[in-house]
């Protein structure tokens, strides 16, 4: 949240109580003058003995009456001028959202092509440029909001010149012995002053001397170039216009040039630079590894023998500008398909984890076998041999197979295989899409905005809070991210403000910020607090953390960083806990 601009308004008091100057009967006799309301015609009044001394003081009058006039109609002009409306915060929010791209894709360019001097100027051309348009579009609201304290000001220099002007004339017609004083102080000025200019002339006719003799050769060059001005007058006025629109020509050439060269600069450093043959091949190979890995699961049964099956599966899919962007950036550069064929197999090995486990375990089943025994009958002496049935348990070998697999997300990839740099480049590309939205039906993520009530930024810690967060609305969501270099994860994103805006608590992940933070219930809650959520992905304890902002809302760093409404299935059904920092 940026801070509050204060802009200081003039204090204005009640009106003076300054009197009203006017003349005392519509046709004014030669006598007559100018009287403050409450003045008292001097009795015995006398025809004025210099008719122009009355006509300077009716003038001066008149001046210093309608100055007054002006100068109290700009006061109330003033005064009603509505106060600078401090701009909302879902302004604010709207202005960095809608920027937000632009200054990631800016920062990175500067990353990146830092070995290239000519399009570093080029770029450094281009955001020269656009900060002179927005000092400028700045500079003139200033004025125009300042232009009623302006007017009061330049009317309060006139008006002041005016009652002296007035009161001058007042003296000198009524003090006709004072008159040859106040013009004899008058004309000393002047004669002063016309003192100084002789002096400043004789000054500059020295230094002219000085330097005509220290540059002897100088002069002689330029009287010899006068001379051929004088005579070849209009050959010199052609050759100046000649070299005038050339050297014009050349600036505007190259300032189009330069400024064309840092534009598509900012364009082509978050372009991929594959052809579209060979990212579709690419994204084709991808999802062929995807297909013989679907088929050979769905098929598991009927190819392998086992006595029982176990399948534990995560989803197989994948985005597919987050590959392309990773091999861009690993690449760092264009690339075709057959370079990144073994990179796309590391890719797939590294995002699918499958793991076959068979137990076996020693089992035992009843069965029924036949026995014989013999014996002698005792009443024939015969030896007789019967038939029985009998159940035995018998061993066996059972095989339990459980498979299991595992999508650790593509997008979790990048800090894992790539260098701080090339992470910073993934990122560029992932939040401008390449600019290719249509190359795979891709949308522009946009942030979700929110207005925080006033008067909860009226708490320090809570706006400093936010002044950090919402610098960043915008930014694509990397995992594992930690800075604006890399851009952030949930945990590294609400873990970068807090530290830039009072604790100093490291990088800590999600269930290491809930650690250190003290359970803070529903009803207790207040912005600036924490939230956390479990269960948001497959992982033990907390997966998930915002900064709540007030009245059920959060600002986390989901894809891209905005703000949310907690009231929702979603969220509800993944909350945990809210956390006070210490």
């Amino acid at each position: 949240m940026t801070p509050r601009d204060k802009t200081t308004s003039g204090q204005h008091g009640p009106k003076s109580n300054r009197s009203k100057f006017h003349q005392e009967s519509k046709r004014p006799r030669p006598s007559s003058r100018l009287r403050r309301e409450d003045e008292t015609p001097p009795k015995g009044e006398k025809k004025a003995a210099d008719p122009k001394a009355d006509k300077r003081f009716e003038k001066a009058g008149k001046k210093a009456e309608k100055t007054g006039a002006r100068l109290e109609a700009a006061k109330e002009k003033l005064a009603a001028q509505r106060p600078v409306k401090r701009p909302g915060p879902a302004k604010l929010a709207a202005t960095a959202a809608g920027h937000q791209v632009h200054r990631f894709v800016h920062g990175k360019i500067h990353e990146v092509e830092h070995e290239n001097v000519g399009v570093e100027a080029a770029h450094r051309v281009e955001l020269a440029g656009e900060g002179i348009g927005r000092t400028g579009a700045r500079a003139i609201r200033r004025r125009i909001r300042q232009a009623p304290a302006r007017r009061v000001r330049r009317w309060e220099r006139r008006d002041i010149r005016a009652k002296a002007e007035y009161e001058m004339q007042k003296q000198a017609r009524e003090h006709p012995e004072l008159k040859k004083n106040i013009l004899s102080r008058f004309w000393q000025k002047q004669k002063q002053k016309r003192e100084y200019a002789k002096r400043a002339r004789e000054t500059a006719k020295t230094g002219a001397r000085a330097a005509k003799e220290t540059a002897v050769t100088a002069g002689r060059i330029a009287e010899n170039t006068v001379a051929f001005v004088k005579r070849h007058p209009v050959g010199v006025v052609i050759a100046l216009c000649c070299a005038l629109l050339l050297v014009s020509l050349q600036s505007c050439l190259s300032t189009m040039v330069t400024l064309g060269n840092g534009t598509l600069t900012a364009v082509t450093a978050s372009t991929y630079p594959s052809e579209d043959g060979d990212m579709l091949a690419a994204e084709a190979a991808y999802v062929g590894m995807e297909n013989e890995l679907r088929a050979y699961l769905e098929s598991y049964e009927q190819t392998h023998d086992y006595d029982e099956y176990h399948f534990d599966l995560d989803d197989i899919e994948h985005d597919p500008y987050v590959l392309i962007s990773i091999l861009t950036a690993w690449y760092e550069g264009a690339w075709t398909i057959d370079q990144v064929q073994g990179t796309l197999q590391m890719l797939f090995d590294r995002q699918y984890i499958l793991t076959e486990t068979v137990e076996v375990e020693v089992r035992y089943r009843t069965e029924q076998r036949t026995g014989y025994h013999t014996y002698t009958d005792p009443n024939t002496g015969q030896t007789v041999t019967e038939e029985y049935e009998y159940e035995v348990q018998v061993p066996y070998n059972y095989y339990i197979c459980t498979v299991e697999l595992e999508n650790f997300n593509l997008s979790h990839l990048p800090v894992y295989i790539m260098g701080e740099e090339k992470v910073g480049r993934y990122a560029l590309y992932i939040a401008t899409l390449g600019n290719r939205p249509d190359l795979f039906g891709g949308r522009p993520r946009t942030p979700t905005l929110y207005d925080i009530p006033e008067s909860y930024l009226s708490d320090e810690t809570f706006a400093a809070m936010m002044t950090e967060a919402e610098k960043y609305i915008g930014y694509p969501y990397v995992w594992g991210g930690s800075s604006p270099t890399t851009s952030f994860d949930c945990s590294g994103f609400v873990s970068w403000v807090i530290n830039h805006s009072g604790w100093n608590v490291g990088r800590l992940g999600a269930q290491g910020l809930c650690n250190i933070c003290t359970p803070v219930s529903a009803a207790n809650v207040r912005p600036g607090d924490l939230v956390f959520f479990v269960g948001t992905y497959d992982t033990p304890g907390v997966s998930h953390v915002g900064i709540y902002v007030g009245d059920g809302w959060m600002i986390h760093a989901g894809n891209p960083i905005g703000y949310v409404n907690l009231n929702t299935n979603y969220w509800q059904s993944h909350f945990y806990t809210y956390g006070r920092l210490p």
